[in-house]
């Protein structure tokens, strides 16, 4: 434990790394994350499992709006960790950004690393995540951005607040599923079953409003959630108020956060609240986890409480429907600035592939190992992190190449697509922005190896979500329907199976910054790649310098 003179230098040391990129901000909240092995009994099963305090689901963080928080992460397992801010733009400073080979090297067993949280606009539920190999399986929590003081919400204040996170189980060790997996060639073994908040039981008054803060940290599915009797009233997603959006029913993606109302205006009874998965492709968990709603009062439960119905688990109606209906506030105090004068057009293909194994000794299609790539490129995660390399210009660690189209075009989403175009090649690519520049990217789903749905995330940034749809992306045709009046702000976002999504944003946040499929298994495979964005000419557009605590590797 630091004593208090300590604490306060570090305090003061944390400001003073950080002036110039956060002025005004106040350090309101220090955490101390311990990582540690425990034990944990669910399902008749005990197993150890990485957690921080000791706490599955772990700790929420609590902030407000242009706060700076330090966490001083202290690894007591036996396993390497990283921590990813999940939302949180960081500006100018990815050092504290979190995933491993990219941004820092891991956080080896016995060592520390106090990472600052910068946090700009970000208003609402965003989460935090392990961010190294499958750790995040059990090392997640949830990150509460609240208004400023003597602010309001853009809605009737609720009468309480609850996070929600859906997370998932498996009997076995992750890591030992993620290793045979891999090894393999084939799919993971599916989990054991889905959780909310581990277990859980909500008490409500009836005539009263409440605040539900979901974090979806389930590892590889998009997620339907229900209470049985019950409509929402969408308010905000990934840290951004959104207009209100009465709902029956959430589809919520690995990755994202949804804010949504809830009305206790049933008869007083118990509930079932419950939530399944939507699968598009490939095997998944079929189960139903449930907890309750309970109305405080008296009166006789009843014997068998009504269980919420779901779409069809393949509704990718369903799933895309609720999340095209999303739109920004954009209004005078929460205004929307989306770029209009386009200077870099971006199309990346998003895919499932499938590479030959000797003696056809593999578990996936056709004997072959399955991969996953973007723009054909299955990235190969260094042993030096990009960040370093790129601020202290270490050569042959990355390439800056990565292609802006993809190498070849073809009828990306056919029914049958030829298996020597589902073939990815290597690489430690990235793609370089400059500073200032407006960005338009389009995600194309391809029908390779079977099309699924692919949640995309930016870290660094958040992105206007102007348009989607299904089929391939026509650049004369699709742009006309674009919506760039209130489009949804986000930075995870449902790329619809063998379909596409085009994304706009403004380049103004230098750094390197991780881009992948927030499906654990489809970046386990290499979807993902890293933007550069290059400093500007102006002192305060210029990335700021690592902190002396940094990991190495």
């Amino acid at each position: 434990m630091f004593s208090a003179a300590k604490l306060f230098i570090l305090c003061f040391l944390g400001i003073i790394l950080l002036q110039g990129v956060t002025p005004g901000h106040a350090l309101t909240r220090r955490y101390r994350f311990e990582l540690r092995n425990s034990s944990h009994s669910r399902l008749c099963t005990n197993k150890t499992m990485l957690t921080i305090n000791g706490q599955f689901p772990g700790p929420t963080i609590y902030a407000r709006r242009g706060d700076l928080v330090i966490v001083d992460v202290i690894n007591l397992a036996g396993h390497n960790i990283t921590i990813h801010w999940h939302g949180v733009k960081m500006p100018r400073y990815p050092w504290s950004d979190g995933p491993e080979f990219v941004t820092q090297c891991p956080i080896s067993p016995g060592t520390r690393f106090s990472q600052r949280v910068v946090l700009s606009d970000e208003e609402g539920t965003l989460w935090w995540h392990a961010h190294s190999e499958w750790s995040r399986a059990s090392v997640y929590g949830a990150l509460v951005i609240l208004p400023p003081r003597k602010e309001t919400y853009p809605f009737p204040k609720p009468h309480a607040e609850v996070p929600i996170l859906l997370g998932e189980w498996w009997n076995a060790d992750v890591q030992e599923v993620m290793e045979d997996f891999l090894s393999s060639g084939g799919d993971p073994e599916v989990s054991d079953a889905f959780l909310i908040n581990d277990t859980y039981k909500l008490s409500v008054e009836f005539g009263k409003t409440y605040l539900i803060r979901m974090v979806n940290a389930v590892m590889n599915n998009i997620m339907f959630f229900r209470i049985a009797n019950h409509n929402f009233t969408v308010v905000g997603t990934d840290g951004a108020y959104t207009k209100p959006l009465r709902s029956d029913y959430i589809a919520i993606s690995p990755g994202q956060t949804i804010d949504f109302l809830l009305e206790a205006n049933q008869r007083p009874s118990r509930y079932y609240m419950a939530s399944r998965v939507y699968a598009s492709g490939g095997d998944f968990d079929n189960t139903t986890t449930t907890g309750f709603l309970e109305y405080v009062g008296n009166y006789t439960p009843p014997a068998s409480p009504p269980l919420p119905s779901f779409p069809p688990f393949n509704s990718t109606a369903a799933s895309h429907n609720f999340t095209t209906q999303l739109r920004s506030l954009a209004n005078s105090k929460y205004p929307i600035d989306v770029p209009k004068n386009i200077t870099d057009t971006l199309l990346f293909t998003l895919s499932i592939n499938l590479r030959p194994c000797p003696n056809d000794s593999c578990a996936g299609p056709f004997a072959e190992r399955l991969l996953a790539s973007v723009n054909n490129v299955t990235m190969q995660l260094p042993k030096t992190d990009i960040l370093q390399a790129y601020y202290r210009r270490i050569n042959g660690v990355y390439q800056s190449n990565f292609p802006d189209n993809p190498p070849f075009p073809f009828n990306y989403t056919q029914d049958i697509i030829p298996r020597d175009l589902a073939r990815p090649q290597n690489g430690t690519d990235v793609n370089i922005l400059e500073f200032n520049s407006t960005v338009e990217l389009v995600f194309q789903g391809t029908n390779l190896a079977n099309g699924i749905d692919h949640p995309m995330h930016l870290h660094g940034y958040s992105f206007y979500v102007v348009g989607s749809g299904f089929g391939n992306f026509n650049r004369s045709r699709d742009p006309a329907n674009y919506n760039l009046v209130d489009p949804p702000l986000m930075e995870t976002i449902a790329v619809p199976r063998n379909g596409w999504t085009a994304i706009r944003f403004k380049a103004n946040n230098p750094g390197v910054w991780f881009m992948h499929c927030h499906f654990e298994r489809h970046v386990s495979w290499g979807m993902g790649m890293v933007f550069i964005v290059r400093d500007g000419k102006r002192p305060e557009e210029k990335m700021l310098p690592p902190p002396p605590d940094m990991p190495r590797c």
